[in-house]
């Protein structure tokens, strides 16, 4: 369903990492282009919002086939980001059916997990599909319908996806994914995910 881009928020200040995300190194890419080739798979379009260090960035994404737009209110937090994003797709694409949300410090997400969110979606039914962990987490990646584009627009701060998919539990639709929406803040987590990825490149369990 090409009708429902995808949005990568690719903003933060990654602080705690003492790096930018998207500049790291994963799978022989930087993680931007990785992230980006994989999303680009699903054959959606594919919309990035930047923020920090976004020089540095957008001369990787002008090789490849997305569209980005610049949060410039990235400091106050992910909600600006989301916000950022979802107004430039209801410009960009003003008969899209919702909107797959998705962040940049995701690296095991699957094309195949995408996919499943998107097979499973509706439009027109108000339908929120998100991921869900074996641990019974649930978040990003997470598939909002149109009906929610205002409220999405309008979020601030650190106010997340979550924020809004609580208040709506009787049209939420849980996708089980394994352990792949663990996503990495610190140093130790980027080596750790690193090696999970080796890992299954290699054929390990």
């Amino acid at each position: 369903m090409n009708n429902i881009p995808i949005l990568l928020l690719a903003a933060g200040a990654s602080s705690r990492m003492g790096k930018p995300k998207p500049l790291l190194a994963w799978e022989g890419k930087r993680l931007i282009e990785h992230q980006v080739n994989m999303l680009l798979s699903t054959g959606n379009p594919v919309v990035v919002v930047l923020g920090n260090q976004s020089e540095s960035i957008i001369p990787i994404l002008q090789g490849l086939p997305v569209e980005f737009t610049i949060n410039e209110s990235w400091e106050m937090g992910m909600g600006t980001s989301i916000a950022t994003g979802v107004r430039f797709i209801k410009q960009l694409y003003p008969d899209c059916k919702g909107v797959l949300i998705t962040l940049i410090d995701q690296p095991l997400i699957t094309t195949d997990h995408l996919n499943t969110l998107v097979a499973n979606f509706e439009s027109e039914k108000q339908q929120i599909i998100v991921s869900q962990a074996d641990s019974g987490w649930q978040g990003v990646p997470v598939l909002f319908d149109r009906f929610y584009f205002d409220e999405l627009a309008r979020l601030n701060g650190k106010q997340g996806a979550k924020t809004i998919f609580r208040n709506y539990p009787q049209h939420v639709i849980s996708i089980p994914c394994g352990e792949i929406l663990e996503d990495m803040d610190t140093p130790k987590e980027y080596d750790n995910l690193q090696n999970i990825s080796i890992e299954k490149q290699s054929g390990g369990k």
